[in-house]
């Protein structure tokens, strides 16, 4: 069976109660290791997510199009943007401020994927390049839910920016509520899916809107929130 869950700021989404161990400004459960917090208290908030579910693993993201294939339980972060497995009892976890964090899996054949998607991401189509290597490993039945992210009236960008990403995936276009320009990286995202035959499910809710979530575009300085699966 594949389980699930997207971490908020102050919780881990497994509907028990939490406290975290970070403070202000990655207060409560800052799960990035990479942001300034400190190390005791990322560790610590990654061991609550272990106890809760499984024991995951992270990546060390780069806005790329690595793919990294996890056949065994590891410290190890490896530097990619998307972590692809067949084993059980390990997490998958995706790293998110604003970005979309896509968790991906085919039930049929206990395949399961965690995918970082931002703008670069969207560029790189690294979406495309997971699902055809599912594809590869015996996946025909992928599945798909996309993590709260930062929404198209909050996502503000520059010309130069908006017709690069447009021009390669339009229903990104957007505007924010002044009019400017800005991109809808969720509907470009779930564009892509279509094309691939794969429905996915749609958080409604916008990273940089709600305080329940960390956001690198409203704070700056923040914590990562977690999207996570494993069978």
């Amino acid at each position: 069976m594949v389980s699930t869950l997207f971490t908020t700021r102050f919780s881990l989404g497994t509907g028990l109660p939490d406290k975290g161990a970070s403070s202000n400004p990655y207060n409560a459960f800052n799960l990035a290791l990479h942001v300034g917090d400190g190390k005791d208290s990322v560790l610590a908030n990654r061991a609550a997510l272990r106890e809760e579910t499984v024991c995951a693993m992270f990546m060390n993201q780069t806005h790329g199009s690595s793919i990294f294939i996890v056949d065994g339980i590891s410290e190890m972060e490896p530097t990619a943007d998307a972590l692809i497995t067949q084993v059980s009892g390990i997490g998958l976890s995706v790293l998110v401020a604003d970005c979309i964090p896509l968790l991906l899996w085919d039930a049929q054949v206990d395949l399961i994927a965690a995918v970082h998607v931002g703008r670069r991401g969207l560029l790189n189509a690294i979406t495309v390049k997971v699902v055809e290597l599912m594809e590869a490993m015996g996946a025909t039945q992928i599945q798909g839910k996309l993590g709260p992210s930062i929404c198209g009236v909050c996502y503000e960008v520059g010309e130069d920016v908006y017709s690069q990403v447009v021009g390669a995936y339009p229903l990104t276009q957007s505007r924010t509520q002044e009019g400017k320009f800005a991109l809808n990286l969720p509907a470009g995202l779930l564009g892509v899916l279509t094309e691939l035959g794969i429905q996915g499910e749609l958080s409604k809710e916008c990273t940089a809107e709600s305080p329940e979530y960390f956001s690198y575009r409203r704070d700056g300085i923040t914590g990562r929130q977690a999207g996570v699966i494993w069978i």
